[in-house]
């Protein structure tokens, strides 16, 4: 039996794992009023408990570049997205402060694993004119998995309690895995893709032996992350990350604390940016391969849908300032949109300058840098909004983007993409 349309049911896949994803690391900031009332902690414990998660996620996110290129794709996917369901439903168990940051520590070892496995997988399936639109696709899950959580995560604290939300997003992603270990393994070795579907595809992906675990000491990360496009990759990120992470795990306590909204609304209103950043990430992604097949250069295209999203950023600074919770929600939806075309592209650039057998742990480098900056904004956060207000978090988030994109263009240079196998 052969599956038709593997390549896309594939991406679909990858799409439904970072929607899990994000579904289990904003289940928290739902809820966070309540587990805060619930358990005696100040807005600046919530930010220990968060950075407990990024602290985890930038040692991890490194390593788990490392582990998906020694693995492969499919063991190193499986194995992450084993530990982080896990990791999720355990937080039903928790009694306090330190307990909950034990549960994000632990999802935090597992959850970064998604990145480099899902866009080796995107390397391994499409051609280089498409794998922006590959990346566009499995990230728009994070949209998505951000847009469903609030809703659903309320409307199952509400009706069954806190915990059972969490042991019903973990569960998610054990369904996933079971379907994940049947599906897939690269096109040369897939028993479900037809024939005349690989002859499609063969020539214009990586080739076989770049699919193929990394025999220990064949990929030295030394060399990897002293090279020009990484470094370059880990500052944009380290910039550009914490913003997301800002929207993720502080948008609901904004919305709670500074909008007037309850549980109920925050369920019925803070998936809204997420959708446009669902729609940024695959036409952002879709965008530069058009621009390719007009004519443009890869690294050109790339570098200018990144410059596109960079300037939808500053709007996000009028956020704290206009009236209305609509129109703050309305100037976080170009923060979301403008991150989403920006990332489509930037996490793309591993896959264009990389062996496939280097792209996991470049991958996991760029991210680390992103986590880390993460970590450290987040810590900021937590105490310039119990000190002071959201509006200096709400300016930075709305010039890092711009910035980031200069050091793109500064840094990393057109012919450091000659490198690309398309």
């Amino acid at each position: 039996m052969k599956i038709p349309k593997l390549q896309w049911i594939i991406a679909a896949m990858l799409f439904a794992a970072t929607a899990i994803n994000y579904a289990d690391r904003l289940a928290l900031s739902i809820v966070s009023r309540d587990l805060r009332a619930e358990f005696h902690m100040t807005e600046q414990d919530y930010s220990h408990v968060v950075t407990a998660f990024l602290f985890a996620y930038a040692i991890m996110y490194a390593v788990s570049g490392m582990l998906v290129d020694r693995m492969g794709t499919r063991r190193g996917f499986a194995l992450f997205i084993a530990t982080w369901s896990a990791a999720a439903m355990l937080h039903a168990a928790a009694v306090g402060k330190w307990s909950l940051m034990g549960c994000r520590f632990l999802l935090g070892l597992g959850e970064p694993g998604n990145w480099p496995a899902a866009a080796k997988a995107v390397a391994e399936w499409f051609p280089a004119n498409r794998r922006a639109l590959g990346v566009g696709i499995f990230n728009a899950g994070s949209s998505i998995g951000s847009a469903i959580a609030p809703p659903m995560v309320a409307f199952l604290t509400i009706h069954y309690g806190w915990r059972f939300s969490f042991l019903f997003t973990g569960a998610l992603g054990f369904v996933w895995l079971a379907v994940w270990l049947i599906l897939y393994q690269p096109p040369h070795r897939n028993r479900w893709l037809r024939a005349e579907e690989y002859a499609e595809i063969k020539d214009h992906v990586r080739p076989p032996k770049e699919t193929e675990p990394a025999s220990r000491g064949s990929v030295k990360w030394t060399e990897i992350i002293t090279h020009r496009g990484c470094y370059t990759l880990i500052i944009a990120r380290f910039f550009t990350d914490p913003v997301i992470y800002f929207i993720i795990f502080w948008l609901p306590e904004y919305l709670r604390k500074e909008r007037g909204f309850d549980l109920a609304m925050v369920g019925k209103y803070a998936w809204v940016p997420f959708i446009f950043g669902d729609i940024g990430y695959v036409l952002g992604g879709y965008l530069s391969g058009q621009l390719m097949e007009k004519g443009w250069s890869l690294p050109r295209a790339r570098k200018f849908v990144m410059l596109l999203g960079a300037c939808c950023m500053p709007v996000a600074i009028l956020a704290p300032l206009v009236p209305t919770a609509a129109l703050a929600i309305a100037a976080t939806c170009f923060a979301t949109f403008g991150h989403a075309f920006w990332v489509s592209n930037l996490q793309t650039i591993p896959t264009d300058i990389f062996r496939g057998n280097e792209m996991g742990t470049a991958s996991g480098f760029s991210g680390m840098g992103g986590a880390i900056g993460g970590m450290l904004a987040n810590l900021g956060t937590g105490w310039i909004v119990q000190n002071f207000s959201y509006a200096p978090v709400f300016l930075m988030a709305g010039l890092v983007h711009p910035l980031s994109a200069g050091i793109i263009y500064w840094l990393l240079p057109d012919r450091y993409f000659k490198e690309a196998k398309t």
